[in-house]
């Protein structure tokens, strides 16, 4: 984690790194964690995962829910919620959680198109925070 984090940018970067593997465990693909706070004041960390159909994107962004409902937050907004949505998000005011199915996530290309963005190893992030508990 950059030295540079506030205690709340540092607690979004946990969080994001855990919605990152629970889309890993329901199936999401591909999932990355983009650090933006050096690039824009809106959101700190974007969540992008590729589910292979809209039921199991559906299910993956449940799973967040519930537990960033356990952890004291709840979405501020939802997106794309309608069965036949190629893309949903739910944005959490820090993180914004991004599930797509493949042909969206190619055209609509979030990576490139926040290219400056640090890629977060959060697999790497996650090691380091059982070993800090």
């Amino acid at each position: 984690m950059p030295a540079t984090l506030t205690k709340q940018q540092a607690r979004s970067l946990n969080e994001a790194c855990l919605c990152a593997k629970l889309a890993e465990d329901f199936r999401g693909r591909e999932t990355v964690v983009l650090d933006l706070t050096a690039i824009t004041p809106i959101v700190d960390y974007f969540v992008i995962s590729t589910s292979t159909n809209p039921r199991a994107m559906t299910a993956l962004l449940d799973e967040i829910r519930v537990m960033m409902k356990a952890r004291g937050n709840r979405p501020l907004g939802t997106e794309g919620a309608e069965s036949a949505s190629s893309w949903q998000l739910q944005d959490y005011g820090d993180i914004v959680v991004h599930a797509f199915l493949p042909e969206a996530r190619a055209m609509y290309d979030l990576e490139g198109l926040w290219a400056d963005a640090r890629r977060v190893d959060w697999k790497q992030h996650l090691q380091q925070m059982d070993a800090d508990e």
